[in-house]
Parts: C-alpha cells; sequence; structure tokens
C-alpha cells in the first residue's frame, strides 16, 4: 500500500480520493474519501467532508467527519460539523461544535462513499 502526503502550503481545490493511507499538511477545499487512514497535520485545513477508514485529526476541519473504524481528536483540532464513528478518542483541549453519532458498525452510509472508491486493478495468478 503506498502512501500519499500533501504538503504545507499546498492548496487543492477539488475532491481527492484514494485507497492507501494519506497525510495532509496543506489546505483540500473539497472531499476527501481514503480506505485507508487519513492524518490531519495540526496546521491543516479541510473545507469539506470527509470519508476514511480511520483518521487521527491535528488540524481544522469543517464539514461532516464519517470515519468507519477509530477517529482520533488530538488536542490541536477543530471540528466544525457532524461526528460520525465507530470509536471516538478526544484528548483534551479539541475543539469540537456539532453532532457525535456513535455506531457499532457503521455500514450505510460510510461504506457507500468509500465504495466510490476504485480498488487497485489485482492481479490474477495462474497455476
Amino acid at each position: 500500500m503506498s502512501n500519499n502526503i500533501i504538503g504545507k502550503g499546498t492548496l487543492i481545490k477539488g475532491n481527492v480520493e484514494t485507497t492507501s493511507n494519506i497525510r495532509l499538511e496543506g489546505k483540500l477545499v473539497g472531499d476527501l474519501k481514503t480506505k485507508a487512514k487519513l492524518a490531519l497535520g495540526e496546521n491543516a485545513l479541510v473545507e469539506g467532508n470527509i470519508y476514511a477508514q480511520n483518521a487521527e485529526i491535528a488540524g481544522t476541519v469543517s464539514g461532516h467527519v464519517e470515519v468507519f473504524d477509530l477517529l482520533i481528536l488530538k488536542a490541536s483540532a477543530k471540528i466544525k460539523g457532524d461526528i460520525q464513528t465507530s470509536k471516538l478518542i478526544i484528548e483534551s483541549g479539541a475543539h469540537f461544535n456539532g453532532s457525535c453519532k456513535m455506531i457499532g458498525e457503521i455500514k450505510q452510509s460510510t461504506t457507500a462513499q468509500l465504495n466510490g472508491i476504485d480498488e487497485p486493478a489485482k492481479q490474477k495468478a495462474t497455476a
């Protein structure tokens, strides 16, 4: 599995979709979807929705956050929007303004969002 890094000082306008881990240190104006882990740096900003398998957020998000498994809000995190996740850790100092819905298994909306991401082509072995 590859890792994607969007560096500090980078601005992306549009949606980002990946099947791999992604680290965002810059600014994204649009939705971010990953079937793996999202790491949002302390100075990162997302103006849009986030859909991820797992996420660790230290920056600012203005939008809906749906995480299939574990969401960690670091002390520097600022969330302005609703959260839906299975497991949630909020460190002291994190700011969260919105509603939170915790479900044992998120299947409908998050899975539907993540299933829109194409898997890399798998090679078939021949015997």
